[in-house]
């Protein structure tokens, strides 16, 4: 049974922490397991990221690799091998909870909350991105014809962003989020009347 309790004592099991070492649960029997979860530590962001998601998916499954590269406004990280699907979740949740724990380590490690990152698992959020213009396309359609608003459930500032941009340049409708927190969610409106 894992008894460590926070945040901390969690990121120093992975060795992504500054925690004592005699803090730390003892070495993996895996030598190679144990050099990859106990990184040195890395002196940019990508790196850092790269050794957390690395030492991550080493405790979740050895078979899965990793890939950060640097965007213009984000570090991104790829996901890949035989199972990485499965890993996204139900509804993309545990790639979110991946993506909010590697945001979390990133800027407690550097300092630099300001540096957003996206993270993708078999190829999960092309995939949405793409259902979610369909999306937004279809209802642009229906709003242009009927004349009428369409409001959406709430969805992730991610997804709204998506269905944004899609709509951005389009004529007859724009798109607009209303609402805070957790309940965000966007309207879809004819952009004339």
């Amino acid at each position: 049974m894992d008894n460590r309790t926070n945040l901390d004592d969690y990121l120093a099991g992975l060795g992504i922490s500054d925690a004592d070492e005699s803090e730390l649960p003892p070495p993996a029997p895996d030598a190679a397991l144990s050099a990859t979860l106990t990184p040195e530590t890395p002196e940019d962001p990508r790196s850092a990221l790269e050794a957390f998601l690395t030492g991550l998916l080493g405790r979740i499954d050895p078979d899965l690799q990793v890939r950060v590269t640097q965007a213009d406004d984000a570090l991104e990280a790829e996901i890949t091998g035989e199972n990485a699907a499965k890993l996204a979740g139900r509804d993309g949740r545990t790639l979110g909870a991946i993506e909010v724990l590697a945001y979390t380590v990133l800027a407690k490690q550097e300092g630099r909350g300001n540096l957003r990152v996206r993270v993708d698992i078999g190829g999960y959020r092309k995939r949405q991105a793409e259902a979610l213009s369909k999306l937004a396309e279809r209802l642009a359609v229906q709003v242009a014809k009927s004349g009428e608003a369409h409001e959406l459930q709430p969805m992730p500032a991610s997804e709204r962003r998506v269905i944004h941009i899609t709509l951005k340049e389009h004529p007859d409708v724009m798109s607009e989020s209303i609402g805070e927190g957790n309940a965000r969610r966007l309207i879809i409106k004819p952009r004339h009347g």
